[in-house]
C-alpha cells in the first residue's frame, strides 16, 4: 500500500532548522564573507525547496489509487482539501527556489553590506515556510491516519462479509483464510477492518469484514460515515451476509434483515444469505447454512463462493491523473492558494 511508505511530515521550524544546518556544512572555512554569504542563501534556498518537494512526492497521487483509497480519503479529509495542503506546500517550494535565485545572485554581489542581503534572504524564506505551518501539521495527521489504513487489493476478487457484529463473521474469515487475517484501524470504528486472503490455485480471494458502522441505523449515520462504508462495500465483487437466526448475536432478526435489505439495495453484485450458528439448531429461511464455530457446511459456503470467482478487472476511475508539469512541484496537489510574498 502507498500510504506506508509516506514519512513522517516536519513541521515549519523542522525544515528550516535542517536547512540551515545543511547549508552550514556546505560553507568553506576559507571562502571570502561576501561569498560566504552568497552560498549560504542559495544553499538555505535548496535545502528548503528541496525538502518541500519531497514532502509533496512521497505522498501518492490520488486519481492514481483504487476507488476504496479515493472514496476513503474523501471521507476522513476530503480529497481537495489534501491537494490545497499539497499545493501550498508547492507554492512554498517554489518561492523559496525564486528567493535563492533573487538574494543568492546578482542583487547579493552588487550590495554593498551582503550580511544585510542574507539576513533579509532568509528571513523571507523562514516567511515563507512558516505560512504553510497549518498545512504541513494537516499533512502529517493525514500521514499517521492513511498508513493504517487496511491493506485492500485492487487487483484480487473481493468478497465483503456483511452482517451484524457477533454473528459469526471474523470467525468465518478466521476458517477460511490460508494465513492470520490482518486486523486494520478504519476511520469511524473501533473493532477496525478484518481482512483475509485465501489461494485456490492461480485463484487469489480477498475476504473483508465490515466495520461496525454498518449495524446502525442508516438514518442515524452521518453523510462521512455513510461514505466511509460505502467505501468499502463497493469493494466487493460479492457479499455474503451472514445471519444468526438464534439471536444470540444479541440482535433480533427482524433487524438482521432490514440491514439485508439495506445492503441489497445499495450493492450491483450477488449477495449469498448464510445462515451461522447452525449448530444451536435454529431455523432460517437462509439460502445457506453452516457453523463457523465448528466448522460444519463452511466448506460448502465457501464451494458456493468460488463458484463466483472471476478474474478481477480494473473498476472505472472518476477521473484520470492529471498531466505532469515540468517545473512544478505542486503537480501533486490542487491549485495552492494565493499567498503574499
Amino acid at each position: 500500500m502507498d500510504f506506508e511508505r509516506i514519512p513522517t511530515v516536519p513541521t515549519a521550524d523542522e525544515v528550516l532548522d535542517r536547512s540551515f544546518r545543511r547549508a552550514a556544512k556546505k560553507m568553506q572555512k576559507k571562502m571570502n564573507k561576501d561569498r560566504a554569504n552568497e552560498e549560504f542563501v542559495r544553499a538555505v534556498s535548496s535545502a528548503v525547496h528541496d525538502r518541500l518537494v519531497h514532502i509533496i512526492q512521497s505522498f501518492p497521487v490520488l486519481e492514481e489509487q483504487p476507488p476504496f483509497y479515493r472514496d476513503t480519503v474523501e471521507a476522513l479529509f476530503g480529497i481537495e482539501r489534501l491537494k490545497m495542503a499539497l499545493g501550498n506546500v508547492g507554492w512554498a517550494a517554489m518561492h523559496t527556489k525564486r528567493m535563492g535565485w533573487e538574494h543568492g545572485g546578482t542583487q547579493i554581489r552588487k550590495a554593498e553590506d551582503t550580511a544585510v542581503i542574507r539576513k533579509r534572504a532568509v528571513a523571507r524564506i523562514a516567511s515563507i515556510v512558516h505560512q504553510i505551518d497549518d498545512d504541513l501539521h494537516f499533512l502529517n495527521e493525514a500521514r499517521n491516519v492513511l498508513r493504517k489504513l487496511p491493506d485492500i487489493k485492487d487487483d484480487e476478487f473481493t468478497v465483503v462479509i456483511a452482517g451484524y457484529p457477533n454473528v459469526g463473521k471474523s470467525s468465518f474469515i478466521n476458517r477460511i483464510s490460508s494465513a492470520e487475517p490482518e486486523v486494520a484501524s478504519y476511520p469511524f470504528t473501533t473493532k477496525g477492518v478484518i481482512v483475509g486472503h485465501r489461494y485456490e490455485g492461480r485463484k487469489r480471494i480477498q475476504f473483508v469484514d465490515t466495520p461496525g458502522l454498518l449495524n446502525r441505523a442508516e438514518e442515524e449515520r452521518n453523510p462521512i460515515e455513510e461514505q466511509a462504508i460505502s467505501a468499502i462495500i463497493h469493494t466487493a465483487d460479492l457479499v455474503v451476509f451472514i445471519l444468526d437466526p438464534s439471536e444470540y448475536c444479541g440482535y433480533p432478526i427482524e433487524d438482521q434483515r432490514r440491514l439485508l435489505d439495506a445492503i441489497k439495495a445499495r450493492v450491483e453484485v450477488p449477495v449469498l444469505i448464510v445462515a451461522n450458528k447452525a449448530d444451536l439448531g435454529a431455523e432460517s429461511e437462509a439460502e445457506y447454512s453452516m457453523s463457523a464455530q465448528t466448522g460444519k457446511g463452511v466448506k460448502e459456503v465457501l464451494d458456493v463462493v468460488l463458484s463466483h470467482y472471476r478474474e478481477p478487472t480494473p473498476r472505472p476511475d472518476e477521473g484520470a491523473p492529471e498531466e505532469e508539469a515540468e517545473d512544478c512541484p505542486a503537480v501533486q496537489g490542487g491549485e495552492p492558494g494565493l499567498r503574499p510574498t
